[in-house]
């Protein structure tokens, strides 16, 4: 401890001495010599500190002592120092020797170890799927490769502590490198993003002068002729004189547009380097932090304000709008707007909607679209409340009945009446499906064939009349709410109906995301004849996307059901708000384009407007004007897109 205060007052003395004569001094050069010779010193102090610390904690561990936690800093805090300072020429990592000499150090502490495990394990993946193999050659060869992981595993431990130490050196003197390595070649690329930019310019200014000078002799050369002949060939040569110089301009743009991105790709280069190398390093491993940043900045090097506008104006003008609503709620004093229990409502409102819009969202990813969701809605919700409905029902269907299901257990009524709610509602869509899939009728009539046969049996065999409540006792557990306590003297409780939506929506985005059918389905809607010749079946697909469409409506209209009484009337322009919802989601109705992601934020911001234009006193009927605004503005940006992409 006594050395360790000794070299720490010769660093004081040597900082001391370096601020007097950076005080005596007047030149920026010499100052930057003082500040790197004063530096020197520090560094071979702090070198021999770090030495005797090695040392110390050698004897401290062969002797069975505990390494105290100072040791453990000042290790860390000089290891980070010699990074730093080690690097004494900035190039890139493929360049630099030390980089080489650490990897290559690495692979040989690792290949007796962890390669040679991961190596074994495939071989015995490979094993076991090999057909060609008897079952009992197959125990044996696996029997011995297991036995060669036990033995790599012991040198996997053996290696652990120089892995670890000499991977974390190594990574920060690559972070320390391509730090400065990326600055240089930043300033680089700046510089010659600049000058491609002035360059630009100085041709776009030649270009115009160039055309007028053209175009006063163009008109210089018809001036002596007739009138009647000279005014449309002028006019002529004028257009095509124009045209060339718009011609010229854009093709200057467009090789500026090159050099710029050339630019940016190469100022980004640098970093991606590093993380690839450092993931290397860490044997495949990447920080939580080097991915974020590498997001960050790829978003960034193609970040356009046109770009950040189209892909986001309609958010930006809704948030706009929450915003006007809010400080309208509060000038107006109808209270918070977005309080927490007025935001849980939203959110519940939001629950049962959210069915329809992931089931119409695969749908529209596939340029299609469906006009039968509410009657579904209405079939599914009629069925569960005569189901669900305590005591003898008050409703005959296609005069037969009426019936009493309360004698049956309630778990068996609550999983029959969802069953046949989902059942029913896969049929109908399975129907509209095998039409759209086989016969190639565009979605648009196959759905509003269904939805009119379903609305047309639902009313003949109910005659209208609502089925009434369902169990207040079933209603209250799938339907209700859970108290949570109080917050400012306000009960705050929580809709039970956003726990299934939300499992709908994990369900649904891990289909979407994550099988084979996800994929297939993002293919036949961006092109289905490209998918059916690279061997997707257009057929299957559709058919199963129509089927996952019903489960989704059968299980939104069981929830339904806990709302309000259902009837024949249930669900009437549902399937619009759905639609308009994956809409504003960014789901694209040319198909192959969008994410569940959206389909919920569309719901949300749909019920939410609804609910914030209720809240403030708003006519309904002036709610569907909004409603028609925000669906024209999301179709038309979406066209924009679709325009740009060809």
């Amino acid at each position: 401890m006594a050395r360790n205060t000794s070299y720490a007052e010769e660093i004081q003395k040597l900082k001391e001495a370096r601020q007097k004569e950076l005080a005596a001094s007047s030149s920026l050069e010499d100052k930057r010599h003082i500040r790197h010779r004063y530096d020197a010193l520090v560094y071979e102090l702090r070198k021999r500190q770090h030495d005797d610390l090695l040392a110390e904690r050698n004897a401290l561990r062969a002797s069975g002592k505990s390494v105290p936690f100072a040791h453990i800093l000042q290790d860390i805090s000089f290891r980070f120092v010699r990074r730093v300072y080690d690097i004494t020429a900035v190039h890139s990592l493929e360049e630099d020797e030390r980089v080489a000499e650490f990897s290559e150090k690495l692979d040989r502490l690792r290949r007796g170890g962890i390669s040679r495990i991961m190596e074994l394990s495939q071989e015995i993946v490979s094993v076991k799927k090999n057909r060609m193999i008897d079952a009992d050659t197959k125990a044996k060869i696996i029997a011995d490769y297991r036995q060669k992981i036990k033995a790599a595993r012991k040198d996997a431990a053996q290696h652990k502590d120089a892995i670890y130490w000499l991977t974390r050196d190594t990574v920060g003197y690559v972070n320390a490198l391509s730090a400065k390595y990326e600055r240089q070649v930043e300033a680089k690329e700046n510089v010659a993003i600049r000058g491609a930019r002035d360059a630009f310019h100085a041709q776009v200014a030649a270009i115009r002068l160039k055309g007028k000078e053209k175009e006063k002799e163009i008109t210089a050369k018809f001036s002596g002729k007739a009138v009647s002949d000279a005014k449309a060939q002028l006019q002529d040569a004028l257009t095509v004189c124009r045209y060339e110089v718009k011609s010229e301009i854009f093709d200057a743009k467009s090789n500026l547009q090159a050099s710029v991105n050339h630019g940016k790709e190469s100022r980004n280069q640098p970093f991606i380097d590093r993380v690839q190398k450092n993931r290397s390093l860490r044997n495949g491993k990447t920080k939580f932090s080097e991915n974020i940043r590498l997001r960050f900045r790829d978003y960034w090097q193609n970040f356009t304000i046109s770009k950040f506008l189209l892909a986001n104006g309609l958010y930006l003008a809704i948030i706009v709008f929450f915003i006007v609503c809010i400080i309208l709620a509060s000038v107006s004093g109808s209270g918070n707007l977005f309080s927490l229990p007025n935001i849980l409502t939203i959110l519940e409102q939001s629950s049962v909607r959210m069915f329809y819009a992931l089931g119409v969202a695969g749908l529209i990813l596939l340029a299609g679209t469906d006009l039968s969701v509410g009657r579904m809605v209405a079939l599914g919700a009629v069925l569960t409340g005569l189901i669900l409905h305590p005591g003898t029902n008050i409703v005959t269907l296609f005069k037969m009945g009426p019936w009493d299901f309360s004698t049956i257990p309630m778990v068996v009524r609550v999983l029959m009446a969802m069953s046949i709610s989902v059942v029913l509602c896969v049929l109908f869509s399975t129907f509209a499906g095998v039409f759209t899939a086989r016969l190639r009728i565009h979605p648009f009539i196959s759905t509003l064939a269904t939805q009119l046969i379903i609305y047309g049996l639902l009313f003949f065999g109910t005659s209208g009349t609502p089925v009434g409540s369902i169990d207040s006792t079933i209603k209250d557990a799938l339907g209700g709410r859970w108290i949570l306590g109080f917050v400012n003297g306000e009960l705050i409780t929580f809709p039970k109906l956003i726990i299934p939506a939300a499992i709908a929506v994990i369900v649904a985005w891990f289909i979407w995301n994550k099988t084979t059918f996800g994929k297939n389905m993002y293919a036949v809607g961006g092109n289905s004849e490209a998918a059916s010749v690279s061997g997707i079946s257009v057929f299957k697909v559709t058919l199963k996307v129509f089927i996952m469409a019903g489960v989704f409506y059968g299980l939104g209209a069981f929830f339904e059901a806990f709302r309000a009484n259902a009837s024949a009337g249930t669900g009437q322009g549902y399937e619009l708000d759905a639609i308009a919802a994956c809409v504003v989601g960014g789901i694209s109705f040319n198909g192959g384009i969008g994410k569940i992601g959206g389909a919920v934020i569309g719901v949300i911001i749909f019920t939410g407007l609804t609910y914030c234009l209720t809240f403030l006193g708003i006519d309904t009927n002036l709610q569907f004007v909004f409603k028609g605004f925000i669906i024209i503005a999301a179709v038309a940006l979406d066209s924009v897109k679709y325009l740009k992409r060809k």
